[in-house]
């Protein structure tokens, strides 16, 4: 089968390699219809996560037809049309059963590397470095879904891939982070960030409750989405104080809850960013970490910062005295992907929203290293990819 393939630092390439088989009895293997690039894969391409091997099979983000299923996966057969989540979860240990799915305790085989940098290890990722289990991603034609009868969802006949492929992440990525924020009518939420995560945080946001959201960005494009397709109030951190602005926005009181949905690779002018650029460049801190800065330093009195955002490792400069003395309230987390595919399925049904908004291109999974490098790059207006492997 043909499959995108990660080398080195901004070097994938669409290569032959064998086909998945079934390992396990809870496996299945997925024909894949849909794919996507997701902006968490940028950090990959970018190198900063550890752990990738040359030749790895990227993607997280994917759905299809099951073609074949191991022995002991009754909810599923062949022929039938599913999405798959991202984190991989045995729905048995003490984690799952609390359906905080992306701690799954028995899903990476490769935990004890984890542990070193963690304390303890998250779920197994697809295709996200041997550091989260070395799985196979799904930028490919077939993927094997371990635990297939957990980490799957069925979709019925008539919604269109488009509408439901972001069930894998980013539409339940938005969900948890404003679900996080615990909404109450008339709150008002800040989301940094207006790639697809924070466009479905924004939207999320509404779903949920919320009076305002503004949204924070530099690129026209994001923020017009923002605007027009989500709803929020727009402020460009190019052009004004981000801070000062948020404040006469709310009378002084700043954000109900601020939602960082930009992690690890934030873009800051002027010497904060280029402190930040300089020390990731040298190792001495493992992300930029300037928007979560930025939150907590926003966020009213007794709020909630939020933080879907990937971040790797260990950062300096943030202000916990601001967040223990204005008695902030921090969520964070990989999303618990099958919680909310259910839900947010009938959300999808009953046409509440529909996430293909997001989508700005359409590929065929031969042009992935194209779609990768218009991505980082920001090109042609790119917001989201969505691949087509057969």
């Amino acid at each position: 089968m043909k499959a995108n393939c990660w080398y080195s630092k901004h070097d994938v390439r669409v290569e032959e390699v064998n086909d998945p088989k079934i390992l396990n009895r809870r496996d299945a293997i997925v024909k894949i219809s849909s794919t996507a690039i997701c902006g968490s894969d940028l950090h990959l391409y970018n190198g900063y996560i550890p752990t990738m091997e040359a030749g790895d099979i990227l993607g997280h983000e994917f759905m299809g037809e099951v073609v074949e299923t191991g022995s002991d996966v009754k909810n599923l057969s062949t022929g039938d049309r599913v999405v798959a989540s991202f984190p991989i979860s045995c729905g048995n240990c003490f984690f799952c059963k609390k359906q905080l799915f992306s701690l799954c305790e028995n899903s990476n085989p490769n935990a004890p590397i984890a542990q070193q940098l963690f304390g303890h290890s998250p779920a197994g990722i697809y295709g996200y470095s041997h550091m989260l289990g070395g799985f196979a991603g799904g930028q490919a034609q077939y993927a094997r879904v371990p635990f297939a009868d957990v980490g799957t969802i069925k979709i019925p006949e008539g919604l269109p891939d488009e509408k439901v492929l972001f069930l894998s992440d980013i539409f339940p990525t938005g969900y948890m982070a404003a679900e996080n924020c615990d909404i109450e009518p008339g709150d008002t939420i800040a989301v940094w960030g207006c790639g697809p995560v924070g466009q479905f945080a924004i939207k999320s946001a509404y779903l949920l409750g919320a009076e305002r959201v503004i949204a924070i960005d530099r690129f026209p494009e994001r923020l017009r989405m923002a605007s027009e397709r989500a709803g929020a109030e727009t402020i460009n951190y190019e052009e004004a104080d981000v801070y000062d602005t948020l404040m006469e926005m709310t009378g002084g009181l700043g954000p109900d809850a601020c939602i960082d949905a930009v992690g690890m690779e934030a873009h800051t002018p002027g010497i904060i960013g280029a402190y930040d650029r300089v020390k990731q460049a040298m190792m001495l801190e493992a992300d930029r970490p300037h928007v979560l800065r930025q939150a907590i330093m926003a966020c009213r009195k007794g709020g909630t910062v939020s933080v879907p955002g990937v971040y790797g490792g260990f950062d300096d400069k943030i202000p916990l005295g601001a967040f223990v003395n204005k008695a902030l309230t921090l969520k964070t987390g990989q999303t618990h992907v099958q919680r909310y595919m259910g839900p947010l399925l009938e959300r999808i049904e009953k046409g509440d929203i529909d996430p293909s908004f997001v989508i700005t291109h359409r590929m065929s999974l031969e042009d992935a290293p194209k779609g990768y490098n218009i991505f980082m790059n920001k090109q042609d207006e790119c917001i989201k990819i969505v691949l087509k492997p057969n």
